[in-house]
C-alpha cells in the first residue's frame, strides 16, 4: 500500500498533520519567516492565469449540472454549507429589514454566493458584491454576473454601489501581505457586520508567517500564508466591533513547524 494512502486511512488526524510535510501530500505548511518578503523568497508562487482558468472551468461545470459545488476549483458532489456564516448573514439581514447586501472580499467567482444562495433566496432583497483581483473581476463580469451577483475591483467601489450591510472574509486574510490595513479600511467604513471564516488562528499573541504548499491535484504552488494570533484580531476590533461568536470551520486544524493552529471564524457586530 502507498505510504500516503496508508497514512490517510489508518493514522489519526493529529499525527497526519505532523507527517504531511514529510510525506509531501495534501496541503501543508512549513517555515517560520520574519516577514512576508522572506516567505515569498521561499515560495514558488503560482500561475494567476492557470488558477483563474481552473476556477472558471469548475464554476461552469457546476452551472452545467456536472457537480453541486465548487471551492478553490475543487468540485464537490454536495454543497458544503457553513451554517455559522449563514446565521451571521441572516442576522444581518433581519436587523436591516430583511435586506442583505454582502461585500465578499476575495470571493473568487462567487463561490460563497452560490454556496449560500438557496438559504438566502427567502429574502426580499439580496445583493452580493465580490471584490477581487482585476482578472477575476473581468471574468466574473463577462460570464457570471447577474442582478444579484456583481464584481468590483475595490472596496470603495463596492461600498459606493452596493451599500453593503455585511462583510464576508472567507479564506482570504491569511493570503494578504497587509491584512490589518484591509481590516482597518473595512472597519472605518462602519459596515454593521463582519463575518470571518476559514481562517487559521493560533493561541499565540503574534502572527506566524509560513509557506503553504498546495498539491498538484489542485494546482502545484506554494505561497506565503499568515497564521493569525487571536490577540491580533482582538486588538484591531477592540472598542469598534464586538465578537458575537467564534466557531470552528470545516478546514479543521494543522501544524506548522511545531505551531498548532485551527481554522476558525467569527461573527462581529459594530458597537
Amino acid at each position: 500500500m502507498n505510504i500516503k494512502v496508508f497514512a490517510k486511512k489508518w493514522l489519526p488526524p493529529a499525527l497526519i498533520s505532523h507527517l504531511k510535510p514529510l510525506l509531501k501530500y495534501g496541503i501543508y505548511y512549513s517555515g517560520n519567516y520574519p516577514d512576508w518578503a522572506a516567505a515569498e523568497i521561499h515560495a514558488s508562487g503560482y500561475d494567476y492565469t492557470l488558477i483563474l482558468e481552473r476556477v472558471k472551468q469548475a464554476r461552469l461545470k457546476v452551472m452545467a449540472g456536472d457537480a453541486k459545488y465548487e471551492r478553490d476549483s475543487v468540485l464537490f458532489e454536495e454543497v458544503q454549507h457553513s451554517f455559522p456564516v449563514l446565521a451571521g448573514l441572516l442576522r444581518a439581514a433581519i436587523e436591516n429589514g430583511d435586506q442583505l447586501s454582502v461585500l465578499d472580499f476575495g470571493g473568487s467567482l462567487g463561490s460563497s454566493y452560490f454556496q449560500c444562495r438557496d438559504f438566502l433566496s427567502v429574502l426580499p432583497s439580496l445583493k452580493w458584491g465580490v471584490v477581487e483581483q482585476e482578472h477575476f473581476v473581468r471574468c466574473g463580469r463577462e460570464q457570471f454576473e447577474t442582478e444579484q451577483l456583481k464584481f468590483y475591483s475595490t472596496i470603495a467601489e463596492c461600498i459606493r454601489q452596493a451599500k453593503p450591510n455585511v462583510v464576508l472574509l472567507s479564506s482570504v486574510l491569511q493570503y494578504l501581505p497587509e491584512p490589518y490595513a484591509i481590516l482597518d479600511e473595512l472597519i472605518t467604513s462602519e459596515i454593521p457586520y463582519i463575518i470571518i471564516d476559514h481562517t487559521p488562528f493560533s493561541k499565540n499573541e503574534e502572527d506566524r508567517i509560513t509557506v503553504q504548499q498546495v498539491p498538484a491535484s489542485i494546482y502545484a504552488a506554494s505561497y506565503p500564508c499568515r497564521i493569525l494570533g487571536e490577540q491580533s484580531l482582538h486588538k484591531i476590533f477592540h472598542g469598534r466591533y464586538e465578537a458575537l461568536a467564534w466557531f470552528d470551520s470545516s478546514y479543521g486544524s494543522a501544524i506548522s513547524n511545531g505551531l498548532e493552529f485551527a481554522f476558525r471564524g467569527m461573527i462581529l457586530r459594530k458597537i
